[in-house]
C-alpha cells in the first residue's frame, strides 16, 4: 500500500470545492486554487462565514497557511 502525505491529500482537493475554518472563527468555502507547502491557500467563489452564518461573498481570497485549522473536501 502507497504512503498517504498530507499535500496529496490537498493536491486530490484541487478544483473542488472545501471547507477552511481559522483560528479567529471564520469558515471559508469554495473552490481550492491552489496551495503551497506552508498551507498558505488559494480559493475561488470564496464565501465567508462567521457562527455559521454566510458573511459575504468574496470570489478569490488567499488564506495565510498559519491561520487554518481545518481543510475538508465538501
Amino acid at each position: 500500500m502507497e504512503e498517504s502525505r498530507p499535500l496529496d491529500a490537498l493536491n486530490e482537493a484541487r478544483n473542488k470545492s472545501v471547507m477552511v475554518d481559522l483560528k479567529n472563527g471564520f469558515r471559508y468555502t469554495g473552490k481550492l486554487k491552489a496551495f503551497d507547502i506552508h498551507i498558505n491557500t488559494v480559493l475561488d467563489n470564496a464565501e465567508e462565514y462567521k457562527d455559521g452564518e454566510l458573511k459575504r461573498k468574496i470570489g478569490t481570497v488567499f488564506i495565510r497557511g498559519d491561520m487554518i485549522t481545518i481543510i475538508s473536501p465538501q
